[in-house]
């Protein structure tokens, strides 16, 4: 079984590369929102794929671990797989933690370093960058498949830090950077709520043709930000997030495919996007 969160596809990427045949796929958001935590393991391995927000894990994905309940006869081979873009920071720890309270302690650990969605800081403008990056994971994932195979154990990971300092990152997370207030939309708005419809945590409602976050935190995965086909979606004063692009894991695959140059990781397909989308 493997169960995954991804926002804007870097993570479902992995989940799709590393899977196997007839094994059980749990997406958290679509489990979430059916309000499915029971399940019972019928594999030989169960994986915990999810990206990294501030240290730690993304609220939904916390939140899922919490109540998720857990049917087994044998302990599986459990393992974790972090997506990140600079640090897994605490991720894993903190995973561990919350899986030991389901009798399945992690066996190994391991990340993934993709391109980082979080353009508050991170600049995914460059197209050449971002093939770069992605080129590069898809070789890490080739050797992570080799390792789940053989049932590797243990940390294989690049950079991490302790569980306490994840927790401080989580603080942080849940008290400041996952406030809906710190989102905003412009007259550029086309009222196509792709938006609301894409939200993992139903934060978004649209209201005269407009998004309205209508809850006071979401998970801040920043998905309604890079799927808006015209980039009207912004957070804070909006000045680094437009300066530093928009990606999907499947907008750079449709671009690949079409062989054809585009400003950042969207430029002209923006309405492209949309449409497809719809």
């Amino acid at each position: 079984m493997i169960i995954y969160f991804s926002a804007t596809g870097n993570t479902g990427h992995v989940a799709e590369r590393i899977k196997q045949d007839g094994e059980e796929i749990v997406s958290i958001e679509e489990a979430a929102k059916a309000e499915k935590y029971s399940y019972t393991l019928r594999d030989e391995r169960l994986g915990i794929l999810t990206p990294t927000y501030d240290w730690g894990l993304p609220s939904i994905v916390y939140e899922f671990l919490e109540k998720l309940e857990l049917n087994f006869s044998e302990k599986p081979y459990v393992f974790y797989v972090g997506t990140f873009g600079t640090t897994t920071g605490g991720a894993s720890s903190i995973t561990n933690s919350l899986m030991k309270k389901k009798g399945l302690k992690l066996d190994a650990e391991f990340d993934i370093r993709m391109p980082d969605t979080w353009t508050v800081m991170f600049d995914l403008s460059d197209p050449a960058d971002v093939k770069e990056k992605i080129c590069r994971a898809d070789r890490e994932i080739d050797m992570l498949k080799v390792q789940l195979a053989e049932k590797v154990k243990g940390k294989h990971m690049d950079s991490t830090v302790p569980e306490f300092v994840g927790r401080i990152g989580k603080s942080i997370y849940d008290n400041s950077v996952r406030k809906t207030e710190n989102l905003s939309v412009s007259d550029d708005c086309i009222g196509c709520g792709m938006c609301a419809r894409k939200c993992p945590v139903n934060a978004i409602e649209m209201k005269d043709k407009k998004p309205s976050w209508v809850k006071e935190k979401c998970t801040m995965c920043l998905g309604c930000l890079h799927r808006c086909p015209r980039y009207a979606i912004r957070y804070g004063d909006g000045k680094a997030t437009n300066a530093h692009g928009q990606y999907t894991f499947e907008r750079y695959s449709e671009v690949e495919k079409s062989g054809k140059h585009v400003e950042g990781a969207l430029g002209e397909r923006r309405l492209a996007f949309y449409k497809s989308e719809e």
